[in-house]
């Protein structure tokens, strides 16, 4: 039984381009289901969503995270339960710098990641995703989030109706062998997508290339190629397009992973950092 009323929604914008707080709603109760609607539509609108003051479970997880589509697969599964938790449920994975053994427990432990769309490198790359914050550090670790919109919408005509129809290849490889360290995932995949992405939902047209993982733009001089992504590189991650997001112990962040690019600041590695993940899965392939 639905226990959380449509008119304590309070949907707060956070930047003009992207980003917005939802206060007033323990998200331990489902909504009803004007309510779930509403906060979709809020998602669809702002792009990234910020529940604040959340105290959830892994089975909390992936119930709010059906609210907005199929829950995706795992694919990196934690090798070991933190403290605190006795196990780990199929489709959560774990952000973490907490070692076991020597080892990281979860994925993408430390350090600062340029900015990126989650899954780019796949076929059909994520619809979403939802990061809880467990512990986190006394500084650091922030996520910026940038409007793929904002940036498509206000590009260089002349540049704009170069890249139109445009595809772009997107590599995935980073790891601990390359790094020379123990900090990275070793992985590896590789897909192409149009540089311009449209939104299967809202219609509206996106940035959909990233400085850590598109590689060059198909069947053009490399010269070229390199000069126009860093060129759409440095568009996307104009600071107005930004959204900046300082963590607290018990947030919950939805990002649509269609329209906006992510990317992470450095943190003390002597400090622990423990995230919930779960992703939201794509339902059609980029175009």
């Amino acid at each position: 039984m639905s226990v959380v009323a449509k008119e304590r929604l309070h949907v707060k914008p956070l930047t003009r381009h992207i980003g917005a707080e939802i206060r007033g709603i323990d998200l331990r109760q489902r909504p009803d289901d004007e309510t779930i609607r509403q906060i979709y539509q809020a998602w669809l609108d702002h792009l990234v969503l910020v529940f604040p003051d959340q105290e959830l479970s892994q089975e909390d997880m992936l119930r709010i995270t059906g609210y907005f589509g199929q829950p995706g697969h795992l694919d990196r599964p934690a090798k070991y339960h933190p403290p605190g938790f006795s196990r780990m449920l199929p489709g959560i994975m774990l952000i973490s710098n907490i070692r076991e053994n020597g080892e990281p427990i979860g994925a993408l432990p430390d350090g600062e990641m340029m900015f990126h769309h989650d899954m780019i490198h796949k076929e059909i790359p994520s619809k979403a995703t939802l990061l809880y914050s467990v512990e986190i550090p006394s500084h650091g670790g922030d996520t910026l989030f940038a409007s793929g919109y904002a940036a498509y919408e206000t590009l260089d005509p002349a540049v704009r109706a170069r890249l139109e129809g445009r595809r772009a290849l997107h590599h995935y490889n980073y790891g601990s062998t390359q790094r020379g360290d123990d900090r990275g995932v070793e992985a590896f995949n590789e897909c192409v997508h149009p540089v311009f992405r449209t939104h299967e939902e809202t219609g509206r047209k996106a940035v959909y290339v990233n400085r850590l993982m598109t590689v060059k733009i198909m069947d053009m001089e490399s010269a070229e190629s390199d000069l126009l992504l860093n060129a759409l590189f440095d568009q996307a991650e104009k600071p107005e397009f930004v959204y900046s997001h300082v963590w607290r112990k018990g947030d919950l962040l939805l990002w649509d992973n269609r329209c906006s690019s992510h990317a992470r600041t450095d943190f003390p590695s002597g400090e622990r950092r423990l995230m919930l993940r779960t992703t939201v899965a794509g339902t059609t392939r980029p175009y």
